[in-house]
């Protein structure tokens, strides 16, 4: 089994929506592991060094002053495969195109508010994960979930 880390982040319109309980119920259902959850005003210093390989491109300041306008709740979550899984429970970044059952199908009504963002790969979620988290200190990693229960009872 590929046990990964990844980084969620409910987004502004996520949490102005009242959403957060039925997104994170998404990852907790499907059998993920919340290792560290905050609700946070990201500082525009945070916002840029997620943002930072989008400096230069037309959206920019706008994805800057979207992340930066409420708070966001930040999240690091593990399971098997996790960077892939969750980016498919998350969908396309274009709610229009995202697959039916999606959180975006779901709740994003336009692609600039789409509620959600999600690490594509390990690198991204390793730097990602710092930029909102002490890694070292703010993971709470001695735990089980049930699936983890249950899957050491098969082995």
């Amino acid at each position: 089994m590929n046990i990964e880390r990844t980084f969620v982040a409910l987004k502004p319109d996520a949490v102005q929506r009242g959403l957060i309980g039925k997104i994170i119920t998404r990852f907790e259902e499907k059998g993920f592991k919340i290792l560290a959850m905050k609700m946070l005003e990201v500082t525009p210093e945070q916002a840029a060094a997620h943002y930072a390989e989008h400096v230069g491109k037309p959206f920019y300041d706008g994805l800057i002053q979207f992340i930066t306008s409420a708070p966001i709740v930040a999240m690091v979550v593990e399971g098997i495969d996790a960077i892939e899984e969750i980016r498919h429970i998350v969908g396309a970044t274009n709610p229009d195109k995202a697959d039916v059952g999606s959180i975006r199908a779901d709740y994003s009504p336009l692609m600039k508010c789409n509620c959600i963002h999600a690490s594509d790969s390990v690198a991204s979620a390793e730097r990602e994960m710092r930029i909102y988290f002490d890694v070292e200190k703010e993971l709470c990693t001695n735990w089980k979930t049930m699936m983890e229960v249950v899957l050491d009872g098969l082995q």
